[in-house]
């Protein structure tokens, strides 16, 4: 309930349901703009505000949804309920691109299941009845016009048309060249005259061409005649074209009773259009506003983070401006929130931000405030915003604004929002602060929730001392004398009445004149709250220079983490460098090493050549700082690390000699017989062919990598006896395991189950398998089992 009624245009929620209309595609998304209102029950509020939050990651993080074409179909649906009564080409056309529109839409959600499904319920349930836009495209082209072949009497018609009309156009033009070569034509051609093709002859020629005068010249110097020729054939034209129009009539009679068993269809498809329009506006203003989904709760409670009036922060946006952030709590504790401090500080837009804020909330909105903000629920607003006197009821302000106070004193509760601006003003400031003060005892005992501005000193002594009340004030920097708009709850603000005026430029004398006729007692408080104004400012300052501070320390102590990160990364590739670095260098020594062998052996260990060799030798590993005892060693280690498919290795753990089969970054697959491994490369010893028993060769079957790549991880053990099938999906497991596959897909069949029981008994003792799933129940269900691999 909201009291009174003009509460909602001085809070300003009609001018947002005006915003929200403008972003809609059809009017009937309008209509559902113009019905918004808050509601009371929890799960309807959740549900509009998901829908709306789901469309705005569509449009922020999806692909377009299909909404091209949205029509008011429902009173197309109400015109083809009535027995006889028939839709026009166009009204059909609009019915085909709706239903179009509702499919694809469908479509649409149909391929993210799961992923939006607060929209999804919108046409849960709904079906797709694909014949009636089979039915309506038999009949209406892609331009919304009936088809020449709707019907064949309608085709017959359609060529007689073109054929008579042809005939009449050839005998006409034979008319029209005679009349010219005789002279008798006017300037022009031919040219149509209620709707027949005539001839423009001179007056004085009218009766040397027998036919009918349609026309004459606004001059009366030519005349337009029909030659009788060609007017029998035009008669024949005409009532093929009264023949065609009752042929489309028949058939959109015919289409129209095809379309009427569908109206209830029909008009579930137009409520679905509807509310997609409705969702869409709602979405893309939010966008707008950049609002986000707060926390609901049951509670009469809310907490906003930096929230921002909707109407003012578009308003800035015009301008490049920002608005100043709104943080205000109101909950069990802290019921009311009694703001003051100067005139145009703020005060009345921060009360209206929070009153609109709850309201949009109320409506399923989303508002511009952090996410982290709690709405509740009130089932009661009440606002007294600005003056309301009337003429017609004989009331002054401030009698309309008591006749309001009596109606929230009556009907108040724990879940009323009230909203009150410039509380107790109107009439003598003596009477009014107390008849305030009143008030406010009577709607605290009620337990309402609200906000209330006002400049008297004795509501904010009251509020001060009484339980449930806040003070809340403005911030004023009383040194540039501006205020900052930033609502700081806990001290009650002064108006700062005095210095306004001073800076505005009142007269010395009349600022002193007006000093001295206030009490020394008010003076005091005012002078009291105005230094807790200016302390209050410089701990803010305060705060806000140590947030910065703390701010650059994290940020240094991120970048210092960062920095550390990275010289850990890059301690590492120079470790690793250096090492490939160290290899390739004791690999080239390697090569020096036995290139001087074969150059002593060339010159027969000749003694100057070989101390020649040795000295070159000893130079250049000397250059690389390598030792000459570490050369050959670390050539054999080099020559171990180059293993590729077809060599023997020697497992050192095992001494087993294996055969690789496949080379995977640090992993070999190995082949020992008829048994598959995966072993670490440094886990293994290389050896030469030599070296390799030859009952070791016969023994070992090598499968070879073309096996290997025609392997699929797929298996069918259906038919097969308990025993094949373990045994068959035993080799099949371990080259899925050797080869890396994520899964294998195994069917079995469904019959009693007992295979599938046991085929998943056996592999749940192997510690690769992560889990395994049923196929989905269109492409077999139970009958089929994914394995998942580790």
């Amino acid at each position: 309930m909201i009291y009174p009624e003009n509460a909602v245009d001085k809070l300003g929620f009609t001018e947002i349901k005006a915003l929200i209309k403008t972003y809609c595609l059809s009017e009937m998304g309008r209509q559902m703009v113009d019905k918004i209102q808050p509601m009371h029950q929890f799960d309807q509020i959740n549900k509009f505000m998901r829908q709306t939050h789901e469309f705005k990651e569509i449009l922020v993080n999806d692909a377009p949804l299909p909404i091209e074409h949205l029509y008011a179909i429902r009173n197309l649906a109400e015109k083809a309920r009535v027995e006889g009564a028939f839709l026009t080409e166009e009204e059909f056309f609009h019915v085909l691109l709706s239903l179009k529109t509702v499919y694809a839409v469908i479509r649409y959600f149909n391929e993210r299941a799961g992923q939006y499904p607060n929209l999804e319920a919108l046409f849960e349930h709904l079906p797709i009845e694909k014949s009636v836009v089979a039915a309506i495209e038999r009949v209406i082209d892609i331009k919304g016009k009936i088809k020449s072949n709707a019907s064949p009497a309608l085709a017959e018609i359609i060529i007689g048309i073109a054929k008579a009309e042809q005939e009449a156009r050839k005998r006409i033009d034979q008319v029209f060249k005679s009349a010219q070569g005789s002279g008798w034509t006017a300037d022009g051609n031919l040219t149509v005259r209620d709707g027949r093709l005539c001839i423009p002859l001179l007056s004085e020629n009218k009766r040397k061409v027998k036919g009918f005068i349609h026309d004459e010249s606004a001059t009366g110097q030519t005349v337009f005649i029909e030659p009788e020729e060609v007017f029998h054939l035009n008669n024949k034209v005409r009532d093929l074209e009264f023949d065609k129009r009752r042929e489309v009539i028949r058939i959109l009679i015919a289409l129209t009773d095809t379309l009427r068993p569908n109206i209830p269809l029909l008009l579930a498809y137009h409520s679905l259009l509807s509310k997609l329009d409705f969702v869409r506006a709602k979405a893309l203003f939010a966008l707008e506003l950049e609002a986000e989904m707060p926390q609901l709760t049951k509670e009469a409670a809310l907490e906003l983070r930096n929230a921002r009036h909707p109407l003012l922060l578009l308003n800035f946006k015009k301008e490049k401006q920002t608005v100043v952030p709104l943080n205000v709590k109101i909950d069990e504790q802290q019921r009311v929130i009694v703001v003051s401090g100067p005139n145009a500080g703020g005060k009345s837009v921060a009360m209206k931000t929070i009153g609109l804020l709850q309201l949009m909330a109320q409506s399923g909105l989303l508002i511009p405030a952090d996410e982290s903000s709690t709405i509740g629920i009130f089932r009661q607003f009440f606002a007294d915003i600005g003056d309301d006197q009337s003429i017609e009821s004989d009331l002054s302000t401030y009698s309309a604004h008591l006749s309001k106070m009596k109606y929230f004193a009556e009907h108040a509760n724990g879940k009323t929002l009230v909203f009150i601006d410039e509380f107790g003003t109107g009439t003598d400031p003596q009477f009014g602060g107390p008849i305030a003060e009143a008030v406010l005892e009577v709607l605290n005992r009620k337990k309402i929730r609200g906000v209330i501005t006002t400049h008297y000193s004795n509501l904010k002594n009251f509020a001060n001392a009484t339980e449930g009340l806040e003070n809340a004030s403005m911030l004023f920097d009383n040194a540039a004398m501006r205020p900052l708009y930033i609502l700081e709850t806990g001290r009650p603000g002064s108006s700062y009445a005095f210095e306004i005026a001073q800076k505005i430029g009142l007269p010395t004398d009349v600022l002193q004149a007006a000093k001295q006729k206030i009490s020394a007692q008010q003076k005091k408080v005012d002078a009291l709250l105005v230094d807790l104004e200016r302390e209050k400012k410089n701990i803010y300052d305060a705060k806000r220079i140590l947030e910065q501070r703390a701010g650059n320390l994290d940020k240094l102590q991120q970048e210092n983490e960062s920095l550390q990160h990275y010289l850990d990364e890059n301690k590492k590739t120079i470790l690793k460098q250096a090492k490939l670095e160290a290899q390739e260098i004791i690999k080239n020594a390697n090569k020096l090493v036995e290139n001087t062998i074969a150059e002593i052996k060339q010159h027969q260990a000749d003694k100057e050549k070989t101390k020649e060799l040795r000295q070159n030798l000893h130079h250049v590993l000397k250059e690389h700082h390598v030792p000459e005892a570490k050369v050959k060693a670390a050539a054999k280690v080099a020559t171990d690390q180059e293993i590729k498919i077809g060599d023997w290795v020697k497992i050192t753990e095992s001494g087993n000699i294996a055969q690789v089969l496949e080379v995977a970054k640090d992993n070999l697959i190995l082949a020992m017989g008829d048994l598959r491994s995966v072993v670490k490369r440094k886990r293994v010893e290389k050896l030469a062919d030599k070296q390799v028993p030859k009952e070791v060769k016969r023994t070992n079957r090598s499968i070879g990598s073309e096996e290997l790549s025609g392997f699929y991880p797929e298996l069918d053990v259906r038919g097969m006896r308990t025993e094949d099938a373990i045994q068959a999906i035993e080799k099949h497991f371990d080259k899925a395991v050797m080869m890396g596959f994520p899964s294998l897909k195994i069917i079995h069949g469904k019959g009693d189950g007992i295979l599938r029981k046991m085929i998943r008994d056996y592999l749940r003792k192997y510690t690769q398998v992560n889990r395994m799933e049923d196929e989905h129940p269109d492409r077999g269900g139970d009958g089929i089992t994914y394995v998942y691999l580790n």
